[in-house]
């Protein structure tokens, strides 16, 4: 929940910010504000059994807040109950998501920057139906013709919602060109700014800005400890390689083998970026499928070189 001014957050990242991520991330910055990974509300409501962050127990995560997505009031508002029972600290909705599933075949995500009605009927049925806080994730706007966010923002607060993260990208933009915010506005809740953030100086530049917080995204793969260097919590760690092997722990408890050890390449790819040799090493990390071959490439690369 929104507790200082010039807070910083982690930003919910579909397929990574999970349990076994978070849990590192939360080694090198104890008490920065995170975001799961986005939720939706059929998923949580049904209860899915193929889908195993529905059933994240957030007790023991500190200051963390659940993202949810859907376009029905009513089953935003049941699992918002259901991930404030599970220990969430606040919801978050998403409404920004540019993915086509979810932006238009779910009618979710960035598509409610373009009905700003349901958006409110979501918004007030998600604080009705908890007595934890509400926040919303959202964007510039659904296009640059139609850059509305402060609207949205202004529904957002009358329907009840603590605070909002603004994205500096429309939803047609996606996750491509330059995030560009401009100097906050005048609104009645608190800001936290969102897109390209991914250095101290990016930081205080949103802080000239106005911005009331920020969040980072992509500056987190693969430098789980920038949060905490930013923070003041930590430095970078002499033997990246022990995270990079406590991580792949953390995912292979959680997801099992099978599942666990495909989905960790991508996150032994960017703790390999930039490195000498890295490019071999991904070749390799893409054709094992066991643990403990894993676990050897690993070591031969950050720890016995």
């Amino acid at each position: 929940m929104f507790k200082n001014h010039n807070e910083i957050f982690t930003a919910p990242l579909a397929g990574i910010t999970d349990k076994p991520f978070r849990k590192i991330l939360r080694d090198f910055a104890p008490d920065v504000s995170m975001v799961t990974e986005m939720i939706s509300c059929h998923s949580l409501v049904e209860q899915h059994k193929n889908c195993i962050r529905n059933f994240d127990d957030y007790r023991d995560e500190g200051n963390i807040g659940a993202q949810i997505f859907g376009a029905d009031p009513y089953l935003m508002g049941e699992a918002a109950k259901i991930l404030q029972d599970a220990g969430a600290k606040w919801v978050d909705i998403n409404m920004g998501c540019p993915v086509p599933k979810v932006a238009t075949r779910a009618g979710a995500g960035a598509y409610l920057m373009r009905n700003h009605q349901l958006a409110g009927q979501i918004i007030e049925s998600c604080v009705k139906s908890v007595k934890i806080p509400v926040s919303i994730k959202t964007r510039l706007g659904w296009d640059e013709a139609h850059k509305d966010w402060q609207d949205l923002v202004h529904i957002a607060a009358d329907s009840g919602a603590s605070f909002a993260v603004v994205h500096g990208r429309t939803r047609a933009q996606g996750y491509s060109g330059t995030s560009s915010l401009p100097v906050k506005p005048d609104l009645p809740i608190p800001i936290i700014a969102n897109g390209d953030i991914k250095s101290l100086e990016d930081i205080q530049r949103m802080q000239n800005l106005g911005y009331d917080g920020v969040m980072i995204g992509r500056a987190m793969l693969g430098r789980p400890w920038i949060i905490g260097e930013f923070c003041g919590t930590c430095a970078k760690p002499k033997n990246i390689g022990e995270v990079v092997l406590k991580h792949f722990d953390l995912v292979v408890d959680y997801y099992g083998a099978k599942t666990g050890v495909p989905m960790f390449r991508k996150h032994a790819a960017w703790y390999s970026a930039g490195m000498p040799n890295s490019a071999q090493f991904r070749i390799k990390v893409n054709q094992t499928l066991d643990v403990e071959s894993l676990k050897k490439i690993i070591k031969d690369f950050f720890i016995d070189n």
